[in-house]
């Protein structure tokens, strides 16, 4: 067992997309580790998906003509924030669609949804639920009043406050909002499944990366 793990240790090193397409080819030993196998049953097979991916999409085309027409112009922010905001458009629909059959549209569900993280008693001050989703107080009323016909929410009197009522899920809220979470999470699991779970790990890792330095360096002087 000793030598066998001494020699499974530098062979996960050696592990590589070239490796799974080579399997037949490795020690016999390589075959008793189910977690390498897995390994190379999943490599296989997004190997497999990324050959099948055309050599280009729009985006590459868009930079090929600015490349023809202003040669001098660095388009590579356009490579991530241009697939970024085509990901966003495309992404809409289908969860926009998800969220009418709950009898709601997508800025009502932030404010559930905001509402429903937040836990027992899902309540939170309108100036809490504004900061969070980052839009104008005027624009979080008019979202506060639709949901508040709706049954969805409702306000409730705050102990010696009376200038700003909180606002809290109605046990008919709560249950709309999970159920509408919960199938918008699935519907975007599904857009995602084109990737491995390291595809998508990585791909978590670097946007977030991105996100912090867009947030906390302003990108002019």
């Amino acid at each position: 067992m000793t030598d066998l793990g001494a020699k499974a240790a530098p062979a996960r090193q050696r592990i590589s997309g070239a490796a799974c397409r080579h399997l037949a080819s490795l020690p016999i030993w390589v075959y008793l580790d189910t977690k390498i196998i897995g390994r190379f049953t999943s490599m296989s097979r997004h190997s497999d998906q990324d050959r099948d991916l055309p050599a280009q999409d729009g985006i590459d085309e868009r930079r090929a003509q600015w490349a023809s027409e202003l040669p001098d112009v660095d388009t590579s922010g356009m490579a991530i924030l241009g697939r970024a905001r085509w990901i966003t458009l495309a992404a809409r629909l289908p969860i926009e669609a998800v969220f009418k059959t709950h009898g709601i549209d997508s800025g009502e569900a932030d404010v559930l949804f905001t509402l429903l993280r937040s836990g027992p008693p899902y309540r939170l001050r309108p100036t809490e639920l504004f900061r969070s989703l980052m839009i104008s107080s005027g624009g979080l009323t008019d979202r506060l009043n639709r949901l508040a016909k709706a049954g969805l929410i409702r306000r409730v009197q705050a102990e010696g406050d009376g200038r700003s009522l909180p606002v809290e899920l109605t046990p008919e809220g709560v249950l709309r909002a999970t159920a509408a979470f919960r199938e918008d999470m699935s519907i975007e699991a599904t857009m995602l499944s084109g990737l491995s779970l390291e595809e998508q790990n990585d791909l978590a890792r670097l946007l977030r990366k991105l996100v912090v330095t867009i947030t906390s360096t302003p990108p002019f002087d």
